[in-house]
C-alpha cells in the first residue's frame, strides 16, 4: 500500500475511535461538561494532560525549530518542560483545592470582582484563540500533504471531528479522547525516531545515540563545510538575552495556560492532582527527550538528500515532489549552475524548507516503511486535535460559565448551561477554522505568542493570589490590563507592522517576560496603595495554603464584596 493509502486507513481508524469515545462519554450536566465530573483517575488525567499540553507545536514543529536553530532551539525544551514543573509544583494543587471550574472563576472569586473576572475571560480568549490557530494549521499541513487535499478541506474535516466529541461530551469526552490521542501520538513519535536512530547510529535509543554517537560531530562538520555555524554553537541565531527572555516566557506561560490548568480541576482531590502532574511529566518526558535527537537526525538526512543535487535528481524523490506541491518546500536554481544548494544566506539559498515539515517528512527522507510514515501523520493529527479540543472548551467555558452563568443568569438550569456551552464550542470552532485556513505564522511561533500572552496576564495574578493575601482586586485588574496590552502591542507591532524589537532586541516570542514583570510590578504596587482585600478573602487565602483537601469558604463573598 502507498503512503496515502496507509494514511487514509489509519486516519479513518483513529477518527472512528475518537468519535466512539466522544459518543460514549456524552454528558447532560454542567459539572460533567466543564470538569468531567471531577472523577478522572490520576493516571488517565496524566495522559490527558500530556496530550492536551503536547500540541501540534510539540509534535510537528518543535523538532523542526531545534533542527533549524540548533543549540538555540533548546529554548523550547527548557521553557516548556520547566514551565510544566513550575505549574505542577507551585500552582496546580492550590487551584484544585480552590474547587472551581476555570481560571477566570479563580480570579473572580479570589479578587472578589466581576471586572477582574471579565478581564481574565478576555485574557483566556486571547491566549486560547492564539494557541488554537497553531493547532488548526497543523491539521491543515498534515491533510494537505498526506491525503492530497487542500488545507481548507483538511481543516474542515478536523473541525468536524473535534467538534463532535467536544460538543457531545464536553470535558468528559475530551478527557477520554485525549487519553487515546496521547498513546497514538507518542507511539507515532517514538517508532520513527527509534528506526532512524538505528539506521544512522546502530543504536535504537535516540537519547543515547544523540549523546554518545558521532552524529552530532558529523553534523557540525557538515554545517561548517556549507558555511553555517556549528549546529551546537550557542547563541548563533539568537542573542543571549533573547534566549533568556523566550525561555522564561515559555516557562511562566506554561504555568498560566488556562487549558492546562483546567485539567487539574477534573480529578477527585488535591492528592490526585499531584499524582496526575507526576504522571503527565513522565509522559511528556518521553517525547521531549526524543525531540533533540530527532531534530539532529532530520537535519543531517535533509542536507544529505537535497544539497548539491540537480532538480531532476531531487524530483526523483517522491516525498520531495509531494512536499513541493504543498509550497512548504521549494527549490530554485538561482545561480544557474544546474545544482540546488543550501546556503546560510536566505536570499541566495536555493532550498527553502518550512520548519513545520521536518518531523512529518523525516520518515520519508529516511525511507522508512509507508505505514510508519502514515503513523507520523496520524500522530500529528492526534496532537493537534487533542490540544484544540481543550482550548475550545476553555473558550466555551469562558462565555458559558464565567460570563453567562456567573454574571448574566445565575439561576440558569443545568441543561441551559450545557446548551450555551455547546453553542459556544461551535462559535469557537468556526473562528479556529478561519485561523487554520489563514494562519498568522508557523505552528510553534504562533503557539509561542500564546505562551507570552499567558505569561503576561495569568501567571502573576495566580501566584500573588495564592501566596500574597494583600493583593487586591484593583491591583489584579490593573496588572492584567497592563501586562496583556503591552505584550499584545509589542507582538502585533513587531510581527505585523514592521516595528523594530526596541527592547534590547528581544523578539516578539520573548516579550511576554517583560509583560509578566510589568504585571507583577503594577499588581503589587497598586495593591499597596489601595484598600486591602476583605478579611474573609484574606482568611480564604490562608485556608487555601493549608494542607488538606477542604476548599476554602467563598460563597459568602459573592454578594457581599463583588464590585
Amino acid at each position: 500500500m502507498s503512503v496515502e493509502a496507509w494514511t487514509t486507513t489509519l486516519v479513518i481508524i483513529s477518527f472512528i475511535l475518537y468519535l466512539y469515545i466522544g459518543w460514549r462519554s456524552r454528558v447532560k450536566d454542567s459539572k460533567g461538561f466543564f470538569v468531567a465530573g471531577q472523577g478522572v483517575p490520576a493516571l488517565a488525567n496524566g495522559a490527558a494532560t500530556a496530550a492536551d499540553w503536547m500540541s501540534a507545536a510539540s509534535f510537528i514543529s518543535m523538532a523542526g525549530l531545534i533542527s533549524f536553530l540548533g543549540y538555540d532551539g533548546s529554548i523550547y525544551l527548557m521553557g516548556w518542560t520547566g514551565g510544566y514543573v513550575l505549574l505542577a509544583l507551585l500552582l496546580a494543587p492550590y487551584l484544585r483545592k480552590f474547587g472551581k471550574y476555570t481560571v477566570p472563576d479563580f480570579v473572580g472569586d479570589r479578587y472578589y470582582s466581576n471586572v477582574a473576572r471579565v478581564v481574565a475571560v478576555i485574557a483566556a480568549i486571547f491566549v486560547s484563540m492564539t494557541y488554537v490557530a497553531g493547532q488548526m494549521r497543523g491539521v491543515g499541513i498534515v491533510f494537505s500533504r498526506f491525503l492530497q487535499v487542500d488545507i481548507s478541506t483538511g481543516v474542515i474535516i478536523g473541525m468536524v471531528i473535534v467538534g463532535f466529541f467536544s460538543v457531545l461530551g464536553g470535558m468528559k469526552g475530551i478527557t477520554w479522547t485525549q487519553v487515546a490521542q496521547y498513546f497514538v501520538l507518542i507511539i507515532a513519535y517514538l517508532i520513527p525516531a527509534i528506526a532512524i536512530s538505528l539506521l544512522l547510529t546502530k543504536n535504537p535509543i535516540p537519547q543515547l545515540s544523540f549523546a554518545f554517537s558521532d552524529i552530532v560531530p558529523k553534523l557540525n562538520q557538515v554545517q561548517l563545510d556549507l558555511g553555517f555555524q556549528e549546529y551546537t554553537k550557542p547563541f548563533a541565531n539568537k542573542s543571549m538575552l533573547d534566549v533568556l527572555f523566550i525561555t522564561i516566557a515559555l516557562m511562566v506561560g506554561t504555568a498560566g495556560l488556562p487549558h492546562v490548568i483546567v485539567r487539574f480541576y477534573t480529578v477527585p482531590d488535591v492528592r490526585a492532582a499531584r499524582y496526575s502532574a507526576g504522571w503527565a511529566l513522565l509522559f511528556i518526558a518521553l517525547l521531549y527527550t526524543t525531540a533533540p535527537a530527532l531534530a539532529t537526525f532530520a537535519r543531517y538526512n535533509l542536507i544529505s538528500s537535497l544539497h548539491n543535487h540537480t532538480i531532476e535528481e531531487i524530483h526523483q524523490l517522491d516525498w520531495a515532489k509531494k512536499w513541493e506541491n504543498t509550497k512548504l518546500l521549494t527549490f530554485e536554481d538561482k545561480d544557474g549552475n544546474g545544482r540546488i544548494e543550501l546556503k546560510p544566506d536566505k536570499t541566495t539559498s536555493e532550498i527553502v524548507i518550512d520548519p513545520d515539515i521536518i518531523v512529518l517528512s523525516t520518515p520519508e527522507v529516511a525511507k522508512l516503511a509507508p505505514w510508519v510514515i502514515a503513523l507520523v501523520a496520524v500522530g500529528g493529527l492526534a496532537a493537534a486535535l487533542s490540544t484544540a479540543s481543550g482550548l475550545l472548551l476553555v473558550i466555551s467555558s469562558a462565555f458559558a460559565h464565567d460570563i453567562y452563568y456567573r454574571m448574566i443568569n445565575p439561576g440558569a438550569s443545568e441543561s441551559l448551561r450545557v446548551m450555551v456551552g455547546r453553542v459556544m464550542v461551535g462559535f469557537a470552532l468556526a473562528i479556529a477554522g478561519y485561523f487554520g485556513v489563514n494562519p498568522p505564522g508557523f505552528v510553534a511561533q504562533v503557539v509561542a505568542f500564546a505562551f507570552g500572552l499567558a505569561a503576561a496576564s495569568f501567571f502573576p495574578i495566580i501566584i500573588l493570589g495564592v501566596f500574597d493575601k494583600r493583593t487586591n482586586r484593583e491591583g489584579a485588574i490593573a496588572g492584567m490590563i497592563v501586562g496583556l496590552c503591552f505584550t499584545i502591542f509589542y507582538i502585533i507591532g513587531v510581527k505585523f507592522y514592521g516595528m523594530q524589537p526596541w527592547f534590547f532586541g528581544v523578539s516578539a516570542e520573548g516579550i511576554g517576560t517583560l509583560g509578566m514583570v510589568l504585571n507583577f510590578i503594577v499588581t503589587w504596587s497598586v495593591s499597596r496603595v489601595t484598600p486591602p482585600p476583605p478579611l474573609e478573602v484574606q482568611e480564604m487565602v490562608e485556608v487555601l495554603r493549608m494542607p488538606g483537601d477542604e476548599p476554602p469558604a467563598i460563597e459568602e463573598l459573592d454578594e457581599a464584596h463583588l464590585d
